[in-house]
């Protein structure tokens, strides 16, 4: 790697934890460190979702996806126009009216404590889980560069994102991400202009070969095929894991609370959903162009690279001096920003929704203690996820698998407290929410992890799971409280079954 992009990419990398350092006088209250004080204006916020949606897996992944594959996991993009509707038109108002940041103080008014510890465990597990993903990606890139020991990279940049979200709290975290963003759609754009600039042929031809060969294809439109990941598969995945994202995800419900005011929150649901949209395609392109790439001129690529290893060989081999320390740096930026969400989101979840529960009257250095210890516990673990991840061969396969599993079908217990039972005594709700998510939980063990249990294997794609799982809890739920008679239950069950 050439001096001057070591330079370029510590001056954007070390930019972006300084700026993120300079937050730390102003978090000095839990609610500043948890939501900004409310007082973020709405494109930010919009760009800090946007950059959160743009991790380090989508800047390996997809394009690692896309020269393997073709453009079947972009059909995910195109659901999220769906769920970005939805968040502004009712998830946004709903949580602006919550007296608590947490996502899932609703859920215990609904059901009890048990439900918003269930929800909130799912969501610990996911985000470690995420955590660990994009941090083995932030570390691709440096092994292959420079020959950096990947376990150093992980631990060295875990620090790094730790050290400005513990100083300055969400505030930090959402401005940085701004930044962030900005950083990475410009290294994406380069990237993909230096592609179709350089490689041999024109861009017709590009367009010729991957149409040729299937590369631009979205998947099967069968809509009678749930054993592969066809087109309908693929959008289905996408609404139920898009709506669960807007709806119940701790990293979106915390960032309507750090808007200005209600009108902003709505305009960054909608602006961080829509922008994905054409920054995946790019990706995606990217993927695509390498591949032609390598078939106009063989050799490229190394035969038997695995696929998220592809763009940061490109990267070393192919782009000029200085646009290679530009796109490392805008990797870092991608991850990093998401890491940072998931770490003060987390923090916040295990001071709300855990430690106050056993000590309620705490003071407010109390809260911080705890929120800042919360914040180093998380990112231990998601430094151990990331290290037990190195050697899979594909990352965004086993995110996806890991998300489905540990999401635990959250939003059909969501949907289950907003559209079904809101009108039935807390009592009886809690048993017909019990039934749901003991139903939905097996069937979307028995989806994602049969083979792992020895179990007969379902026949399903696993980007079912959560719709198939989601689904079940809500129906269940349903008809639990339709047939569950009102006045007939055992005593200590209809003491508030009001």
């Amino acid at each position: 790697m050439h001096y001057f992009d070591l330079i370029v990419f510590f001056v954007f990398t070390g930019g972006i934890v300084l700026y993120g350092l300079s937050f730390v006088n102003r978090s000095v209250s839990s609610n500043d460190f948890t939501s900004a004080g409310g007082s973020l204006p709405g494109w930010a916020v919009g760009m800090s979702i946007f950059a959160t949606y743009v991790s380090s897996i989508s800047f390996l992944g997809y394009p690692g996806k896309a020269y393997a594959g073709d453009w079947n996991a972009f059909v995910f993009s195109l659901s999220i126009p769906i769920a970005s509707y939805v968040a502004a038109r009712y998830f946004v108002p709903f949580y602006r009216r919550q007296w608590s940041v947490s996502a899932y103080s609703f859920l215990e008014e609904r059901f009890g404590v048990w439900a918003r510890l269930y929800a909130s465990a799912c969501y610990l597990l996911t985000q470690v889980a995420r955590m660990g993903s994009i941090l083995y990606l932030l570390a691709l890139p440096m092994n292959v560069l420079m020959g950096w020991e990947i376990h150093v990279v992980i631990v060295v940049t875990s620090a790094a994102i730790l050290l400005y979200a513990i100083s300055g709290g969400m505030r930090a975290v959402v401005w940085t991400e701004a930044v962030q963003g900005v950083i990475l759609i410009g290294g994406a754009l380069l990237c993909l202009a230096l592609l179709l600039t350089d490689m041999p042929g024109t861009i017709g031809d590009a367009i010729d070969i991957a149409m040729q060969d299937g590369k631009m294809s979205l998947g099967s439109m069968s809509l009678t095929d749930f054993g592969t990941s066809t087109f309908w598969v693929c959008m289905l995945y996408g609404i139920f894991t898009n709506l669960q994202n807007y709806g119940i995800d701790q990293n979106y419900v915390q960032r309507y609370h750090t808007a200005s005011s209600e009108r902003e929150a709505k305009k960054a649901a909608l602006f961080g959903g829509y922008l994905f949209i054409p920054v995946s395609l790019i990706f995606f392109m990217i993927g695509t162009a390498l591949y032609v790439y390598n078939k106009m001129q063989p050799g490229l690529v190394p035969d038997g690279l695995l696929p998220d290893y592809v763009f940061p060989f490109f990267i070393v081999n192919k782009l000029p001096v200085g646009m290679t320390g530009l796109l490392i740096a805008s990797i870092f930026a991608a991850g990093m920003s998401t890491v940072a969400t998931s770490i003060t989101s987390s923090s916040t979840i295990m001071l709300t929704d855990y430690y106050k529960r056993l000590h309620p009257n705490t003071t407010e250095q109390e809260d911080m203690v705890v929120l800042k210890v919360s914040c180093v516990i998380v990112g231990v673990l998601g430094i151990v996820v990331a290290l037990a991840l190195v050697n899979v061969e594909s990352i965004l396969d086993a995110w996806w698998k890991l998300s489905s599993i540990f999401s635990g079908g959250m939003l059909g217990l969501f949907l289950l407290g907003i559209l079904a039972i809101s009108n039935g005594g807390r009592r009886r709700r809690k048993v017909a929410a019990m039934a749901g998510v003991i139903c939905g939980f097996l069937v979307i063990v028995w989806i994602s992890a049969a083979g792992w249990l020895g179990l007969s294997e379902s026949g399903i794609h696993e980007y079912m799971a959560i719709v198939l799982g989601t689904m079940t809890i809500f129906l269940v739920g349903f008809v639990v409280i339709a047939l569950l008679p009102k006045r007939k239950l055992p005593a200590d069950m209809v003491d508030d079954d009001k």
